[in-house]
């Protein structure tokens, strides 16, 4: 014999302590908006609460080309620019930090939009946690674009550059 299921009464609003946690979760959403920060947890006696912020890469924009003059495709470069232009190389960040384009606030910046970069060619600095790791050019070429304003944070895989390469 099936005994009866009883379902909880409906109630007009959310018991006390489900409110604080709901206001401490706004409380926190802030604070990651307010410091840049992409994950914080607080936990009390009987509350733990996790707030993550999940990043969204926008995708890299690509700078027009001009329409050059025709040129042989050999069998180790292949004709890449007649349909759609050159290739530009994304430099993305290999971590989660802050960025600096140069080695301190009074140096120059290591590249500028324009400036051509050699393969392995330092081209800015990720602080994460206190230590100060350079980013280097995939390739040679010239920087098409510089997609991040200094020392603003940037998570991982983010886009930093466009460089144009060049034989």
């Amino acid at each position: 014999m099936a005994t009866p299921r009883r379902t909880p009464p409906a109630t007009a609003a959310p018991p006390a302590g489900d409110e604080r946690v709901v206001e401490l979760t706004r409380r926190l959403a802030g604070v990651l908006t307010e410091l840049g920060l992409s994950e914080v947890e607080v936990e009390s006696a009987d509350v733990r609460v996790r707030v993550q912020k999940t990043s969204v890469v926008a995708p890299a924009v690509v700078a027009p080309t001009v329409a050059a003059a025709p040129t042989v495709a050999s069998p180790e470069r292949p004709l890449v620019g007649e349909v759609g232009g050159p290739t530009l190389v994304t430099v993305e960040a290999p971590m989660v930090g802050t960025f600096y384009r140069a080695s301190s606030p009074t140096a120059d910046p290591y590249v500028q939009e324009g400036d051509v970069v050699k393969e392995g060619q330092v081209l800015c600095i990720i602080e994460a946690m206190k230590l100060m790791n350079e980013i280097e050019s995939k390739t040679a070429g010239r920087v098409a674009r510089i997609l991040v304003e200094n020392s603003q944070p940037v998570e991982y895989g983010q886009p930093l550059f466009l460089i144009d390469p060049q034989p």
